[in-house]
């Protein structure tokens, strides 16, 4: 976090985490948590339910949304590589672990007919 905060005074940038901040971080996650599992289920017709079809979703859901946003912050100069590398892989457990966790959670109810 103070590796953090040194970049971003670095940049005369000031970031607080008000109420308001927090609350908005949870609704992103939340956000992200919920496109997950739309994504797994949209995708488990064609490669099936399980691990597998969760960790495909996270991998592509985590370029698109993790990886682009990083690129950004280092082509903006924001923040040092090795800390872009390291959220990076976070990022990229994280989503893993979320996808697992949410395939294992969901259940397709019966097909109407």
């Amino acid at each position: 976090m103070e590796d953090m905060q040194a970049a971003l005074e670095a940049h005369n940038i000031v970031m607080e985490m008000s109420a308001r901040v927090w609350v908005i971080s949870i609704l992103v996650c939340l956000i992200a948590g919920l496109t997950l599992i739309f994504f797994y289920a949209a995708a488990r017709p064609r490669f099936g339910p399980g691990p597998k079809t969760a960790l495909i979703v996270a991998f592509w859901l985590w370029l698109g949304g993790y990886l682009l946003s990083l690129l950004g912050y280092h082509m903006m100069g924001l923040y040092p590589d090795g800390m872009l590398v390291l959220w990076g892989l976070v990022g990229l457990v994280e989503m893993s672990i979320a996808a697992m966790a949410g395939g294992w959670i969901y259940r397709e109810g019966p097909a109407a007919g």
